[in-house]
């Protein structure tokens, strides 16, 4: 008989929500029996039901804290676990990671795994606020078996908080798909083609959810210190995009900046880009730049808790600190005018990005390979589903 299991998160969309249903979808199903449980979600739940993975919606699963809603979504999880006779609940993200360890301990599930893919507290919080998602955080490891912190950075904040024991953490690397699209001389323009982008320019894109933790304000305070004249384009929605429409209106940043809110073609987009950006407060190890080094980028992003996991300074990329437009805007300007920065990863029939001061191209670098990971010559024990070759270079 096989063994059943429900994966928790809040929102299954990218992030959490992507690595859940790769997980779900990954295990052998004539051992496993997999049930996506989720508050909201998108094409990520087609994806799921189209591998036989049952998938339950409960509308009251919800990020912010809401003691109705939340007492609600603890009741139908519980039930959930109940009726389908689950054996195994895997959490991911903060709220599900609670409500779904509490539930799973009050039905007497026999295993409570959690993947940690970064904290619901960081240093932008008030220290009240902080202090008590910490000893949250602490609380719920009596209830959890064992953890997967995706990153080593977020398996020592892990253990330098004391949110669990040493001998309860394995850390994994994140399980992202193979790239589906590299960047070649074709697929760039092709790209640039489609958003209507000229050849010459340069372009820095990101790809996330427009809020507080990707931090939107900074990166195109960034971008509006550029004098080279380069644009950004940001593929993600979300509850910041009319505040930073106004700031790029107020900088006069319109022909410069280009929101194409959610799409499902980021892996098409990604070759239009000559730098991957991520300016963001707090992340763990954001699962969009593996797919971005693996389509053949430079990544600037902060260096926050397991970032420099995957961004390597001074070889895949720069780190910045947190909060930083001035040196974020330096950072961006410095990479493509550096060679060894701008084509770490860059197949070779990839054209130079345009620089402000073109400086000879380097022999190809003898590293790259298909078999390399982007982890600095530590290949991580495998995410579910497992992490597929990159072309980084280490």
């Amino acid at each position: 008989m096989a063994v059943s299991v429900a994966h928790i998160v809040t929102r299954c969309i990218a992030g959490a929500g992507g690595v859940a249903v790769r997980g779900a979808i990954s295990i052998d199903p004539q051992r496993y029996h997999g049930t996506i449980v989720t508050g909201s979600g998108g094409p990520l739940l087609d994806e799921a039901r189209s591998h036989g993975v049952d998938v339950v919606v409960i509308p009251e699963l919800v990020s912010p804290i809401s003691p109705r809603q939340d007492a609600i979504a603890f009741a139908r999880i519980i039930q959930v676990l109940r009726e389908r006779q689950i054996d195994v609940v895997h959490t991911h993200s903060a709220k599900a990671g609670v409500l779904g360890r509490m539930a799973a301990r009050r039905v007497g599930v026999s295993r409570v795994v959690h993947t940690m893919h970064g904290f619901p507290f960081h240093e932008f919080q008030p220290a009240l606020k902080r202090a008590t998602y910490i000893q949250i955080e602490r609380r719920m490891s009596g209830l959890t078996d064992a953890f997967l912190a995706i990153g080593t950075g977020v398996a020592v904040e892990m253990i330098r908080r004391g949110l669990a024991r040493p001998d309860q953490i394995r850390t994994i690397g994140p399980a992202v798909d193979p790239p589906s699209v590299t960047t070649t001389l074709a697929t760039r323009a092709r790209a640039r083609l489609l958003l209507g982008v000229q050849d010459d320019v340069l372009v820095v894109g990101t790809v996330g959810r427009m809020d507080y933790q990707k931090a939107p304000e900074v990166l195109i305070e960034a971008i509006s210190q550029l004098t080279s004249g380069a644009m950004l384009v940001w593929v993600g929605d979300g509850p910041l995009i009319e505040a930073a429409q106004r700031q790029v209106a107020a900088l006069g940043l319109q022909d410069r900046i280009l929101f194409l809110g959610n799409r499902t073609d980021v892996p098409t987009i990604l070759p239009a880009f000559d730098v991957f950006a991520m300016a963001s407060r707090y992340e763990g190890l954001p699962c969009v730049i593996v797919e971005a080094q693996q389509s053949g980028l430079p990544v600037v992003a902060t260096a926050v808790t397991a970032v420099s996991y995957v961004v390597i300074p001074g070889e895949t990329g720069l780190l910045v600190p947190a909060g930083r437009p001035s040196l974020f805007s330096v950072s961006l300007a410095h990479t493509p005018a550096t060679p060894s920065l701008a084509r770490p990863c860059i197949p070779p029939d990839r054209p130079p990005p345009p620089t402000p001061a073109p400086r000879r191209r380097p022999p190809a670098c003898r590293r790259c390979s298909p078999t390399r990971t982007p982890f600095a010559g530590r290949t991580p024990p495998s995410a579910a589903g497992g992490m597929p070759p990159s072309t980084t270079c280490t």
